[in-house]
């Protein structure tokens, strides 16, 4: 599976200057958006408004956020609301749960599985990794950057 392509901007910010990316290659600004951080929608959770409250200020010195992400970027915060739930109701009732089934016959059989909420948490995960990434907000992307910001060398073998 091949890299997904950052923004602009995020390429500039590890790159070597004048427009160029780490590898030295003049980086096409894109289509001209104007540069304005979308309003977080008032249906948001608890939880998501005091994410967006928390990422959108440093996206926005970035100058990564433009109105039109709104919906992706509510889909971020909506999701890192349901892995704090998750993670909460884990904490709280723990990774397993009984279950109790009754046969036909009429008896009862209990067995352990993992809580719902594990599940939750891992699904809400995956999700929340992947928007992130298209913000440059994961660990990762943060250390390409650096790496790009240091890194004088080519990343073209053939060039």
């Amino acid at each position: 599976m091949g890299r997904t392509a950052q923004p602009a901007a995020l390429k500039l910010i590890g790159g070597r200057g004048n427009g160029r990316d780490s590898g030295g290659r003049v980086v096409n600004p894109g289509p001209a958006f104007r540069r304005l951080p979308p309003k977080p929608p008032t249906w948001l959770s608890r939880e998501a408004a005091a994410e967006w409250k928390r990422v959108v200020p440093g996206l926005q010195r970035l100058d990564l956020l433009k109105e039109e992400d709104r919906a992706v970027l509510a889909a971020y915060c909506e999701t890192w609301a349901q892995f704090v739930t998750a993670t909460r109701t884990v904490t709280r009732e723990g990774i397993t749960s009984e279950v109790t089934t009754i046969s036909a016959s009429g008896a009862e059989t209990t067995r352990t599985v993992t809580h719902p909420a594990v599940t939750i948490a891992r699904s809400a995960g995956r999700e929340l990794r992947a928007f992130a990434a298209q913000f440059g907000l994961t660990p990762s992307s943060e250390q390409a950057l650096a790496r790009g910001a240091d890194d004088d060398e080519d990343d073209n073998p053939f060039g």
